[in-house]
């Protein structure tokens, strides 16, 4: 009596092969859509960095001006201040931590309304108006608004694909596989603040 050859261990063969291959799939698939996030994150920081380096330079012109009020100033050293607490280390962190996201976020968002109370608080200084020097940082730091805007809207796109990858099914169970590794990136939220870029334009 011939015996029919088992092919029951082959098709198990090929279903663990098949599972390795999906893991591995998914694994990289995240990987890459982390990394993306990451790189984002980097031109966020870049942007919001730019802005922090014209604010000295702002403050030092603004002060030249006979009776400028100082307590405005003033608040504009204390908002940049309050972000460059945030350690290089905890930002880099910052993607898996809500908390520390949201402290960054919040004293950014702080800064941005201050120096917008602050270039309107300049329109009734008419010798501010006519500085060369002031005209060129009140445009640059137009345009870095501007760019951080749209960094920030780059920033969400990629945290959205990323979470979208990350919990839909069956990526989801290689992702909660690696725990943390994996763990949702946060957004920036639409505030007032977020929104509106400071007028400028006098």
């Amino acid at each position: 009596m011939n015996r029919r050859p088992s092919y029951a261990g082959w098709i198990a063969l090929a279903i663990v092969l098949v599972l390795i291959v999906y893991v591995m799939t998914s694994y990289n698939g995240l990987i890459a859509s982390e990394q993306a996030v990451d790189a984002q994150w980097g031109q966020v920081q870049n942007v919001y960095q730019r802005r922090a380096d014209l604010v000295p330079n702002l403050v030092a012109t603004v002060k030249g001006a006979a009776n400028f009020e100082k307590s405005t100033y003033i608040a504009v050293a204390q908002a940049r201040a309050s972000v460059g607490q945030i350690t290089p280390q905890a930002l880099q962190g910052a993607l898996n931590d809500p908390k520390t996201f949201a402290q960054y976020q919040s004293a950014q968002n702080s800064l941005g309304a201050t120096l917008s109370r602050l270039l309107v608080v300049t329109e009734n200084y008419p010798t501010l108006q006519a500085n060369q020097d002031f005209l060129t940082l009140q445009s640059q730091l137009e345009g870095t608004e501007n760019r951080i805007a749209v960094e920030r809207k780059r920033f969400n796109d990629l945290a959205q694909a990323f979470n979208t990858r990350r919990n839909t099914m069956p990526t989801a169970l290689v992702a909660n596989f690696f725990g943390a590794k994996f763990a949702d990136k946060p957004y920036f939220s639409a505030t007032s603040q977020a929104q509106t870029v400071p007028k400028v334009q006098f």
